[in-house]
């Protein structure tokens, strides 16, 4: 028997529709540094049609792709909102990438026009000339453009256009954004998610459950527009008619903080490492975080002892979210089950998170599909709407399997659906026939009060195959050793876990979306650039 609903798409020009009426007044406020500039949603709803009206000119017709390389601004959240809504594809290029990267994906995406804030240019024109496809750039900003030859103003742009755009009617499958992944190994992947992939995530992030995001919220989404659409922030944000609180390019903790105590936010997402760097700020710094109700946090496994610090020291909760661009990115968060004790809950909060509702997930080990027992160790396999099931003109067939996508994340799942992940598959450690979990060991390390960041690799080793090398970046002034660490961590792992080989280093590199970045660790030990102590203190 056939429904008798309507048969209505999901789209971004829904989304986007909805928000600019039905929140016209709420706020986009973007940080300049010494002041705020503001807009409400009507006038940014304006401008975005403006900018559709700008693009079609220019020759943008439906699925052609149109790149950003920007920081989190109002202009960004227009492009987020008028080239979906137009037909055309949104890229977000990561600033970050190393130039052959950036070249690869702009021209693997076949980007046509490029919109790029004038402080960003010097990074872009630095693979201008490789950009096969790229036909105008469109620059934010008054700042010397010459490095990109013939460019136009974005201002002077959608001065041009009428503030009234003829919005098409779009199949709900088609793409409405993409991304790559930070491309760790190999060429960046890139991922298409589809107006009703986009739409589905927004409307699961916007739930209680997950981001509860309402127009009480102001939400200050520190995590990059450029890496996996800002967690879905921009959409579910609108969505809800909160207001956006955007940091532009000032992304460290000093500005970060006095952003938060101009504007007051209600809730954040943002990277461990970001929120580790405010934290150490606000040590000798006082901030006033008591408008914050809730920071996400992912990107990596988040240390207990980050979440303990903010919750003791500013009472502000640090909730743990998982995913992966691939999953648009939001797959599951650590929220706190009911019958669960005040004791409890941060056993429960540093989990890897709960699987959220139009996720579906497995554990494997090889062909095997392991039981939600809390025990059984695999590898994470999750399908859904917003899942991706293939890369862009890339097969990739060892990323999928019979429809569901091989994450490549190590761990356990118990019978409530939350997950562990104890390491990435290419990063855990086998020590005489047992696995050590780096994740784990990282975040105990780190939960020494001396101990700023902690990255653990896999290093060969004669009797027991490999054991963990620790590389540890101590705060200015720590005076504790190897024997300290050593015996600091005997009251917290297992003896045989406890490394023999330290590496006291100035940082952890890290990727181009702030993860600890292992594999140039890795080629630091192969070429001897490490100064490595064993257990007794001597190389």
């Amino acid at each position: 028997m056939l429904s008798t609903m309507q048969d209505h798409p999901l789209t971004i020009g829904m989304i986007f529709d909805y928000g600019r009426r039905v929140y016209a007044t709420s706020r986009v406020v973007t940080f300049m540094g010494d002041h705020s500039r503001v807009a409400s949603f009507a006038e940014v709803g304006e401008r975005a049609s403006r900018l559709a009206n700008a693009l079609k000119r220019l020759g943008i017709k439906p699925g052609d792709r149109v790149g950003t390389f920007g920081w989190n601004t109002q202009e960004h959240l227009e492009a987020y909102m008028a080239i979906p809504a137009m037909g055309a594809v949104l890229h977000t290029l990561n600033i970050r990438l190393f130039p052959e990267q950036l070249a690869y994906v702009a021209n693997h995406a076949q980007d046509r026009i490029v919109i790029v804030d004038d402080t960003l240019i010097p990074l872009l024109a630095r693979v201008a000339g490789e950009l096969k496809t790229v036909e105008r750039y469109i620059v934010i900003g008054e700042g010397d453009a010459s490095a990109l030859g013939d460019v136009l103003r974005y201002e002077e742009l959608l001065a041009g256009e009428s503030a009234d755009f003829d919005w098409p009617e779009i199949d709900e499958r088609s793409a409405a954004a993409m991304c790559y992944t930070s491309g760790t190994t190999g060429n960046p992947k890139g991922v298409v998610y589809s107006h009703r992939s986009s739409f589905l995530h927004s409307m699961a992030a916007c739930t209680a459950s997950v981001f509860g995001l309402t127009e009480h919220d102001r939400v200050l989404p520190i995590v990059p527009m450029f890496h996996a659409n800002a967690w879905g922030l921009p959409y579910a944000a609108w969505t809800a008619g909160a207001d956006f609180l955007m940091p532009n390019r000032f992304l460290q903790a000093e500005p970060l903080c006095r952003f938060i105590e101009w504007e007051r936010p209600t809730f954040s997402g943002a990277v461990p490492t970001i929120w580790n760097d405010i934290l150490r700020y606000a040590e000798t710094n006082e901030v006033d975080f008591s408008s914050i109700r809730m920071i996400v946090c992912g990107g990596s496994a988040v240390p207990r002892i980050l979440m303990e610090r903010f919750q003791e020291r500013h009472n502000v909760k640090i909730i743990q979210a998982w995913g992966m661009t691939e999953t648009s990115p939001l797959a599951a968060v650590a929220f706190t089950p009911r019958d669960s004790s005040f004791e409890d809950e941060m056993n429960w909060r540093v989990k890897t998170g709960r699987i959220k509702a139009g996720v579906e997930l497995r554990i494997t080990d090889g062909d095997k599909v392991l039981p939600w027992d809390g025990q059984s160790v695999g590898e994470i396999e999750v399908r859904g709407p917003w899942i991706t099931a293939s890369y862009y003109l890339d097969d990739s067939p060892e990323k999928f399997d019979d429809g569901w996508l091989r994450t490549g994340d190590v761990g356990t799942v118990d019978e409530k659906g939350y997950i562990q992940i104890t390491d990435r598959a290419k990063d855990v450690i086998k020590s005489g026939g047992e696995w050590i979990s780096t994740v784990e060991l990282e975040n105990e390390i780190m939960a020494h009060p001396e101990v700023i960041e902690a990255a653990v690799i896999g290093v060969p080793d004669e009797k027991w195959d490999e054991r963990p090398l620790a590389c540890v970046v101590l705060k200015e002034g720590a005076t504790t050793n190897v024997d300290d660490l050593r015996g600091f961590l005997s009251l917290r792992v297992a003896k045989w876990w406890i490394p023999e080989r330290w590496a006291f280093i100035t940082e952890v590199p890290k990727t181009s979306v702030g993860k600890f970045d292992k594999k140039v660790l890795r080629a630091r030990r192969e070429h001897n650039e490490l100064e490595i102590l064993e257990s007794g203190g001597e190389k």
